[in-house]
């Protein structure tokens, strides 16, 4: 395999690079696209989006990097080499919806958790994305076997319909808020 296509399919200007450091992607995004949202939600001053409607863009962006991933795996599944860039793509986008939702989420909790239990409440936010990450999973489990453009089409329906039914429901969510944006 020294001369294969896979050793030099995972080469950046002569840099040999191993599948494992895909996984620092993710945190370089947020590292690289925390302070431009930061910005951009104060530039934005009071017309920044409400805290319901960043989450409706969070899932919206999740649901578009499984849209983004369904031809890289057509192709996988047809046998051909599919470029990493495909799943660096993927995390950008997806990252993008993780810092509308994770600084708001915890901001919100603060915001709206009576002053006796922030603390827990802000515990009870991370046990949620414990559980989702479990749920998530153990329901991996039941479609291991699934084709790869149809796993990653499922995921985008199921995602952008959420942020859809988020959508229409922005406007009754943030009345239960109180004036908390």
């Amino acid at each position: 395999m020294k001369n294969g296509s896979a050793s030099r399919r995972l080469e950046l200007l002569g840099l040999k690079l191993y599948a494992s450091w895909f996984v620092a992607v993710q945190a370089a995004f947020v590292i690289l696209l925390s302070p431009v949202f930061a910005w951009l939600w104060v530039r934005l001053g009071p017309r920044q989006p409400s805290s319901p409607a960043k989450f409706a863009l969070a899932l919206m962006f999740v649901g578009l990097a499984f849209v983004l991933l369904m031809p890289a795996g057509a192709a996988a599944q047809g046998g051909l080499k599919v470029s990493p860039l495909w799943l660096v793509g993927a995390y950008f986008i997806e990252e993008l919806g993780e810092v509308c939702l994770y600084p708001v989420g915890l901001s919100v909790v603060t915001k709206l958790a009576p002053a006796q239990i922030v603390g827990l409440m802000m515990g009870v936010f991370f046990l949620s994305n414990a559980l989702g990450n479990k749920l998530a999973g153990w329901s991996a489990g039941f479609i291991s076997t699934t084709p790869l453009p149809t796993l990653f089409g499922a995921t985008a329906a199921v995602t952008l319909g959420a942020a859809l039914v988020l959508l229409l429901l922005i406007k009754p969510v943030r009345n239960l808020m109180g004036g908390v944006r």
